[in-house]
């Protein structure tokens, strides 16, 4: 029954986690927008699979990400890179669309899979939010400190993941057709997304520290 709770709770804290507006969320509901709701589960259980290696690298410990921190630091400018090209491109794009029209980063033959893994692993802002909950559900003693533990809150975080992305495919597919919306007005969102999203890991490289550096 422990580790039921366990899983979710994983579950809870990741699907409350995706429902704020992002560019995974915004993503997911293009995809099912212009492509389906195949090739949306897709993309989602790609996301889903990086987010179990980054909640449990995070969950056991942060000796990895601290030795490792210039990696990580890069990660960070490269995310900040493409996102801003993505959203300029997608939104220039966008404002000289003449009817409906595929973004930029969904113009392409790019499996939606290997499209959710990439998103995710370019996403290193999710560690900061996993160091922080775990650390607060070990304190509280909710999330014990064993292997079998990390594992099933791990993969908890994954469905909640895959369920939050699931509302913004069926959610914005829903919304789109209700208010008669064409992609134009979602691609200027995507690309608005995109570059608050940029702005935003800028604000955190510059003004929050996130890890200890040692």
């Amino acid at each position: 029954m422990t580790l039921f709770i366990t899983l979710c709770l994983g579950w809870l804290v990741s699907f409350l986690g995706q429902l704020p507006l992002g560019t995974m969320s915004i993503t997911a509901t293009q995809i099912a927008v212009s492509e389906g709701f195949s090739a949306g589960w897709k993309y989602s259980v790609g996301v889903a699979i990086i987010e179990i290696v980054y909640v449990r690298l995070t969950v056991s410990g942060v000796a990895w990400i601290v030795q490792h921190h210039t990696f990580f630091e890069a990660v960070n400018w490269l995310t900040v890179a493409l996102f801003l090209t993505l959203g300029t491109i997608t939104l220039v794009s966008a404002l000289k669309q003449q009817g409906d029209k595929k973004p930029v980063l969904l113009n392409n033959k790019l499996d939606r899979f290997v499209l959710g893994v990439t998103m995710s692993a370019l996403n290193p802002a999710q560690i900061p939010f996993w160091f922080v909950w775990s650390s607060y559900l070990i304190n509280l003693h909710v999330l014990k400190t064993g292997a079998e533990d990390f594992n099933l809150f791990s993969t908890g975080c994954a469905l909640g993941t895959i369920c939050g992305l699931a509302v913004y495919m069926y959610g914005g597919n829903w919304l789109i057709v209700k208010m008669k919306a064409n992609t134009k007005i979602l691609n200027i969102i995507m690309g608005i997304v995109f570059i608050i999203a940029a702005l935003a890991q800028l604000y955190r490289i510059f003004f929050v520290k996130e890890l200890p550096t040692g």
